[in-house]
């Protein structure tokens, strides 16, 4: 059973669109017996995701750090509920405990943590997948942002590989199902000896 990690937006004032495609992906995971793992909040669609994927089979895992739990922001959904002392603490379990990673549009939160685990796979300290789900374009800035690094070689086009780009929920679980981890590659370019072997 794999457990996917999914990274999603909190806010409840999203267009129909970015809800519909979170319960696609919550249904697939249901149908195809994995685990959701994700922030174990009651809003947005984390919550909606939670709900769904429970209703469709999957075991699900929330993990929400005491402050927030704190607001009442637990959503009863998680049927595997994981309390941390802090956010930092939090991405880390999530991490350990996930084969793969999934990030949904979402704002501040959700890019961090989708960067985290690139910026963690290119230094090989996992060799977990790493999927965009790109609702409606939603990443195709922060794509062009990336290539804008690898032209300008702040990061090597090698780069490329750490993670899949899905337009839709069925293209992300095909990806899972037939991933195959990269390679590692080397992360530093040559520096430069001034002159010294």
């Amino acid at each position: 059973m794999m457990k996917i990690c999914v990274f999603a937006s909190s806010s409840n004032a999203l267009d129909s669109q970015y809800v519909d495609e979170a319960i696609t992906l919550s249904r697939l995971i249901g149908e195809n017996k994995q685990t959701l793992v994700n922030g174990g909040a009651n809003v947005g669609l984390m919550h909606e995701m939670l709900l769904r994927a429970s209703e469709s089979g999957a075991h699900t895992i929330g993990i929400i750090p005491e402050k927030l739990k704190g607001h009442k922001l637990v959503s009863e959904h998680a049927r595997e509920l994981i309390i941390t002392k802090d956010m930092m603490e939090r991405k880390a379990l999530m991490r350990e405990l996930s084969d793969a990673f999934v990030a949904m549009p979402g704002g501040f939160g959700t890019l961090e943590e989708i960067l985290e685990v690139i910026t963690l796979k290119q230094l090989d300290y996992h060799k977990k997948a790493i999927v965009f789900l790109n609702t409606n374009g939603f990443f195709d800035d922060l794509f062009r942002q990336f290539e804008r690094s690898f032209d300008e070689n702040f990061a090597k086009p090698a780069y490329r590989d750490l993670y899949f780009i899905a337009k839709n929920s069925h293209e992300v679980m095909d990806y899972l199902k037939s991933y195959v981890s990269p390679v590692p590659v080397n992360k530093w370019y040559k520096v430069p000896t001034n002159g010294q072997e």
